[in-house]
């Protein structure tokens, strides 16, 4: 008689799945996200991709309105649109000018608001339900709103400020003081209106982030003599990194974007050839001068990709890790 050898199975062996299992859950683990991600796949191309394709399309053109009302075809143009934007507009000025309004608002934007944050842990219940509400409102106001309320308060002739001014000088000299005719003090008046409405999404969002920040972490730096600053420069800084990271790219693409409030600026007496950012220079241009406009759309859109790839960079290694 010959023994026959029977394997040992152990439990280990039998609860291990083997690779053409796991490869097939993980297709149809990539099947159920595919279907659930199609239509909301669908709509960004429906909505963003094809106006995309067809403005980076449009920009090579010459199309104006009037092949719109003929319904012949525009010529190919090449790179011309794009050459006459730099040599022949005034959009280098323009661009410069947003740039440079981008980077104080963002500043100040950041700056006041987790400040503001960090001045809300240290009040009570009471008073930071306040100060919640009062950021809330200024957060929720329409920005059309927001404008016409601050060009009262700067109005020529009936603004609180003139008045206020004239009142601790003791003079008359800034009656009638326009506020809106000099590109600086536009900008100044600019400046507060935007900042009034930022700075409260970067406190309610810094606020919330504070709060994950470990207390046992914080009471253990004071106890090792660590300063205030030192404690919210080593402790905190690297818990509100990457929230603060995705806050300061939304406030650079906002803050290029602006439109509404220099527009309503603009038509209470500011001048347009002078306070012109890239949204207003991009809806005054030629009307009908398609080709001419998606050039500068086109820029835009590189633009914002260039300034927000270092955050898309990190967050696309970090989910490779």
């Amino acid at each position: 008689m010959t023994a026959t050898a029977t394997p040992i199975v152990t439990p280990d062996d039998t609860a291990r799945p083997g690779p053409d299992r796991t490869r097939g859950r993980a297709r149809r683990e990539a099947r159920g996200a595919a279907a659930l991600l199609a239509p909301s796949l669908i709509i960004l191309g429906v909505m963003v991709g094809y106006p995309a394709v067809l403005m980076l399309i449009q920009s090579f053109t010459d199309y104006t309105v009037k092949n719109k009302v003929l319904g012949t075809w525009p010529e190919f143009v090449g790179f011309e649109n794009y050459v006459d934007l730099f040599t022949q507009s005034d959009f280098p000025a323009v661009l410069m000018r947003s740039l440079g309004l981008m980077v104080v608002l963002t500043v100040l934007n950041m700056s006041f608001g987790v400040i503001v944050a960090v001045l809300m842990t240290r009040l009570g219940r009471a008073w930071r339900i306040v100060v919640s509400i009062g950021l809330l409102l200024a957060w929720a106001m329409p920005p059309l709103t927001a404008t016409v309320v601050w060009g009262w308060i700067f109005d020529t002739e009936y603004g609180v400020v003139n008045w206020t001014l004239n009142t601790l000088t003791g003079t008359s000299d800034w009656t009638n003081h326009s506020w809106l005719l000099n590109p600086w003090s536009f900008y100044f008046v600019l400046t507060i209106i935007i900042v009034w409405q930022s700075v409260p999404f970067v406190a309610f969002t810094t606020y919330a982030a504070l709060g994950q920040v470990p207390g046992e972490v914080l009471e253990a730096a004071s106890l090792d003599g660590a300063t205030g600053f030192q404690r919210f420069r080593l402790v905190v800084m690297p818990y509100l990194r990457s929230v603060l990271t995705v806050v300061l790219v939304l406030q650079i693409i906002w803050n290029l974007r602006i439109f509404t409030q220099v527009y309503a600026l603009q038509s209470r007496g500011g001048l347009a050839s002078e306070t012109n950012v890239l949204g207003t220079y991009l809806f005054r241009q030629g009307v009908g001068e398609f080709g001419a406009t998606a050039a500068i759309g086109v820029t835009m859109v590189i633009l914002l990709l260039v300034l927000s790839w270092g955050y898309v960079r990190t967050t696309l290694k970090e989910e490779e890790l």
